[in-house]
């Protein structure tokens, strides 16, 4: 699937969430959206675990 079509297969659903549940729904899908990104990403392996959390010697380091 491409990316246009998960980007509108999302938008589809955020409407949805907004229009039927109000916008405490369209918050929730978004952020429920988010954290199955996320997790789709880390399972694909794009995504390790430590990327988000590098600490200041782990950069210094690098240098």
């Amino acid at each position: 699937m491409s990316m246009a079509a998960v980007g509108l297969v999302a938008g589809m659903a955020l409407a949805f969430a907004g229009y039927f549940g109000g916008f405490g729904a369209f918050l929730l899908v978004a952020a429920l959206g988010a954290v199955g990104f996320v997790a789709g990403r880390f399972l694909d392996g794009d995504l390790k675990l430590g990327d988000s959390s590098r600490t200041r010697e782990r950069l210094d380091r690098r240098r």
